[in-house]
């Protein structure tokens, strides 16, 4: 469990996992580059309708966001129904479909 004390660390380390930078994140929750600086310098804590908008741009769930480990995490209902899409490419589906996924997170 993440405490209040860890929640800008782990919006960091998040953020680093994607290779986004703060200004990124901005773009993608729609949060202003000044709130997102206030939180990394002052070490405010996020109110919920913000954590909740960078739960979306990193389109996870508030749950996710506070699990212990990936394992703990709730899929979204855009993640299942992708999940049931992918389920039901043959293989060589699949095998361009993930090379196309990593083609696009290359080109982030």
């Amino acid at each position: 469990m993440i405490r209040d004390t860890d929640v800008i660390q782990h919006i960091q380390d998040l953020c680093n996992k994607r290779g986004w930078t703060s200004y990124r994140l901005s773009k993608e929750s729609g949060i202003p580059m000044s709130t997102l600086s206030n939180m990394t310098l002052r070490t405010t804590i996020p109110s919920i309708p913000t954590l909740q908008k960078i739960c979306d741009a990193f389109g996870i769930t508030l749950s996710d966001f506070f699990a212990d480990e990936i394992n703990e995490m709730h899929l979204t209902k855009q993640q299942i129904q992708l999940l049931k899409n992918y389920g039901q490419l043959n293989s060589e589906e699949r095998r361009l479909a993930t090379a196309y996924i990593l083609g696009l997170l290359k080109q982030l």
